[in-house]
C-alpha cells in the first residue's frame, strides 16, 4: 500500500515531512511527537474529467482526521507552481468563511466547508488547484499539522469561427501552364487544438501530409502567364513577336508541364464589342489530382489555439469549376462536426454600371463593376483598358474595380473601354461604350482631348499677355 505523504507546518518552527507507516529513521521530533501522540489527517481530491466553458463544477477536498479543525484554505496555483492564490478560506476558529477575490470577480461559492463550486468556468480557470486543510496540534495549541491534495482543471473551448479562404488572391487565370491552388482553413477560439479536415463534394480527401514546405518551392510552383503578358491576339508577346499568327513560321509553343497534355486544335474567337466573353485554360490533366495537406495551430493571449490547414493541389479549371470544397472540425467540446463551404467559381457576366449615366463634355466618369451573374471565388482580379487606344491618363491599363475617367474632352465621345475579370479558374471580357453629350456651360471647341479650355478662351490669354509685355517695354 502507498504511503500517505503528510506535510507539517509549523508556527515559529521549521517545515518537515513525513509518510505514515514507513520507518520513522530522519524524522523530526516534532514529527514523531505527532505520530506518538496518535493524531492523523488525510487529504484527497475527486479528480476531474475535462470541463467545457460554461459548465458548473465542483471541487470536493475529502480529509481525515481526528483532531480539531483549524481551517480549510483553496488555492490555485499559477506560474507553474511558483504562486498560489487564495480562493476561499473556511476559519472553522469563527465557522466562517470568505471569499479572496474581488468582488467583480467572485464566481465561486464555498458550498461545505471543503467543497468549492464554480457556477461558469472560463479558459481563465484552467490550471491546477490545490486544498490545504490544518488542525490543532494535540501537544499544543501554537503549532498547527496542514495536509493538502492538488488537482487539475483542464477547461475546454469549442471553436467560435470557421472560414475557407483562397492564398494569394486576387491571383490571375493561367491559360498556358497548369497553376498550384490553395485554400486555408482557419479555426479560431477552440481549446485543444481541433481536428481539421476537407472535403470535395461531400466526400473526404486523401491528402498527402506536408508537414514541411517543400525544397526550392518556387520550382514546384509552375509560373503563370499574367494578362498583362498578352497581346490582343491572346499569344505571348514574346511568341508574336517571331512572326504574325496564322502566317510564315509558327510560333512555338509552350511545353506544358510534365503530368498535363497540350489540347490540340485551340482556335481564338474574335469578340464581337456587344458580347460578354470566357476563356477556359489551353491544357487539360490526364491523370486525377494529388492533394498536400498541412496543419499548423498556433497559441492565443487568452489561451486558446488558431489553427490552420492548408489544401494544395494542380488545378484544372475544367472539372474544378463549381466543386464544392469544404473544411470540416472535430473538437471534444462540439456535440457535432463544424463547417464551412465554398465553391469554386470562374466569373461570369460582370454588371457594369457608369455614372453620370448622361456624360457630358468636362464631367467625371465612374465605371464600376456591381458584381457578376454568378457567385465568384475566389476573389477576382480587375483589368481595365481602352479599345484601340491609352487611357485617358496616358497608361495602357488601370487595375481595380473601378476606372475614374476625370474631364472627359468630347473625343472620348464613342470610345470603348474592356473590363477583364478573372480569377485561377477562368477569365471573362465585358465592353462598355462611353457616350459624351455637349456641356451647354462650355461652347464647343473650347477644350482640348485633356478637356482644358482652348480656342477664343486661349486667344484672348495670349493676346492679354502680349499688351502687358508692350507697355512694360515702353
Amino acid at each position: 500500500m502507498r504511503p500517505l505523504c503528510t506535510c507539517i507546518y509549523t508556527y515559529l518552527l521549521n517545515l518537515s515531512c513525513s509518510a505514515k507507516g514507513s520507518a520513522a529513521t530522519g524524522m523530526g521530533w516534532n514529527d514523531a511527537e505527532m505520530l506518538r501522540d496518535g493524531a492523523y489527517l488525510t487529504v484527497s481530491i475527486e479528480p476531474l474529467p475535462p470541463v467545457v466553458v460554461g459548465d458548473a463544477v465542483t471541487l470536493k477536498c475529502n480529509f481525515k482526521t481526528d483532531g480539531k479543525m483549524r481551517e480549510i484554505v483553496w488555492y490555485r496555483v499559477t506560474d507553474g507552481g511558483t504562486i498560489k492564490q487564495k480562493i476561499f478560506t473556511f476559519d472553522a476558529m469563527f465557522s466562517t468563511n470568505f471569499s479572496h477575490m474581488e468582488n467583480y470577480r467572485k464566481r465561486e461559492d464555498l458550498v461545505y466547508q471543503s467543497t468549492v463550486r464554480l457556477p461558469e468556468v472560463r479558459i481563465s480557470d484552467n490550471g491546477p488547484y490545490e486544498c490545504h486543510v490544518g488542525i490543532y496540534d494535540r501537544a499544543t495549541r501554537e503549532k498547527v499539522v496542514l495536509a493538502s491534495g492538488n488537482i487539475f482543471l483542464n477547461v475546454m473551448a469549442p471553436p467560435t469561427s470557421i472560414s475557407v479562404l483562397a492564398a494569394d488572391t486576387p491571383a490571375p487565370f493561367s491559360r498556358y501552364q497548369a497553376q498550384n491552388f490553395t485554400l486555408v482553413c482557419v479555426v479560431s477560439g477552440g481549446k485543444p487544438a481541433p481536428l481539421v479536415y476537407f472535403k470535395r463534394d461531400g466526400e473526404p480527401i486523401e491528402a498527402t501530409p506536408l508537414p514541411e514546405p517543400p525544397a526550392g518551392a518556387g520550382s514546384w510552383a509552375p509560373r503563370n502567364l499574367l494578362h498583362r503578358d498578352l497581346d490582343d491576339t491572346k499569344v505571348p508577346k514574346s511568341l508574336a513577336a517571331e512572326g504574325e499568327v496564322g502566317g510564315g513560321r509558327p510560333p512555338a509553343t509552350v511545353d506544358p508541364p510534365r503530368g498535363l497534355a497540350a489540347e490540340r486544335g485551340s482556335v481564338t474567337e474574335t469578340i464581337p464589342e456587344t458580347v460578354v466573353s470566357r476563356e477556359f485554360p489551353r491544357w487539360v490533366h490526364v491523370a486525377e489530382p494529388i492533394y498536400y495537406f498541412r496543419h499548423t495551430h498556433a497559441p492565443v493571449s487568452d489561451g486558446t489555439v488558431e489553427a490552420r490547414a492548408t489544401l494544395t493541389w494542380t488545378l484544372n479549371p475544367q472539372i474544378d469549376n463549381e466543386a464544392l470544397f469544404s473544411c470540416e472540425v472535430k473538437h471534444p467540446a462540439l456535440s457535432m462536426p463544424m463547417q464551412s463551404e465554398v465553391t469554386l467559381v470562374a466569373p461570369k457576366g460582370p454588371k457594369i454600371t457608369m455614372t453620370p449615366t448622361r456624360a457630358r463634355v468636362g464631367d467625371t466618369v465612374r465605371i464600376l463593376v456591381q458584381g457578376f451573374q454568378n457567385e465568384v471565388f475566389p476573389e477576382p482580379l480587375f483589368t481595365w483598358t481602352r479599345v484601340g487606344s491609352r487611357l485617358l491618363d496616358g497608361s495602357a491599363e488601370h487595375d481595380g474595380k473601378e476606372l475614374v475617367l476625370e474631364r472627359v474632352p468630347a473625343e472620348l465621345n464613342g470610345s470603348m473601354y474592356r473590363c477583364t475579370a478573372q480569377n485561377p479558374l477562368g477569365s471573362t471580357d465585358t465592353h462598355t461604350r462611353l457616350i459624351v453629350f455637349e456641356n451647354p456651360n462650355i461652347p464647343r471647341g473650347t477644350e482640348d482631348s485633356n478637356g482644358s479650355l482652348t480656342g477664343h478662351c486661349g486667344f484672348r490669354l495670349v493676346l492679354a499677355l502680349t499688351l502687358t509685355v508692350i507697355l512694360e517695354l515702353t
